[in-house]
């Protein structure tokens, strides 16, 4: 049986192996999932190549930093935002990223595997950090560009693993997970850029 150590908080995933076989992976293993955005809010934010994982222990811990990363940026730009379409989309992330932990939570139990809370990668922390630290003047649109570069980021892994990971549960859950996945980018390439 594959085992992801629960380390707590907010239901969150991150996966490390106990026990290691050839088929499983270290978090050192693992690649950052994100996209690195740029200094200035009004530029759009490339991909960082990463491998697409087939291994699900290498899948849940990206898909559960994705997750958080989505859930926290979306609460510190709740906290600043006046703007109604950012505050709705933002409400809209924690809700169906909350729902998609919880969905691959599941799907792992029914593998036997057991699910862990995550650690943001460097990428999405200074996201993150970037959101946290935008003037009232930029940050709208620094939580707009650094969500459009996580959700290109997110549908790839979701896909990816969808089409091609070990695990038939995590496999249909990751399916769900994109096509919630691409409708939030569908909601992002609506708002305004600034």
């Amino acid at each position: 049986m594959k085992t992801i150590i629960l380390l707590g908080g907010a239901a969150l995933l991150l996966a490390g192996c106990q026990g290691q076989t050839d088929n499983q992976a270290t978090s050192d293993d693992m690649g950052d999932n994100l996209a690195m955005s740029t200094p200035n809010a009004m530029e759009p934010a490339s991909p960082v190549a990463a491998a697409e994982p087939t291994v699900a222990a290498d899948y849940l811990a990206q898909a559960g930093a994705g997750d958080m990363f989505e859930i926290e940026s979306s609460r510190a730009v709740l906290d600043k935002t006046g703007n109604n379409d950012v505050r709705q989309f933002a409400q809209m992330m924690i809700k169906d990223h909350g729902k998609s932990t919880e969905d691959l939570k599941a799907a792992a139990a029914t593998a036997g595997i057991t699910v862990a809370a995550p650690a943001l990668s460097p990428d999405q922390q200074r996201m993150l950090d970037e959101i946290k630290s935008a003037s009232a003047d930029t940050l709208d649109a620094t939580y707009v560009r650094n969500q459009k570069a996580a959700h290109a980021a997110a549908l790839a892994l979701h896909q990816s693993y969808a089409a091609n990971g070990d695990t038939p549960a995590l496999r249909d859950a990751a399916g769900k997970i994109a096509t919630v996945v691409q409708h939030h980018i569908e909601r992002l390439d609506q708002m305004p850029a600034g």
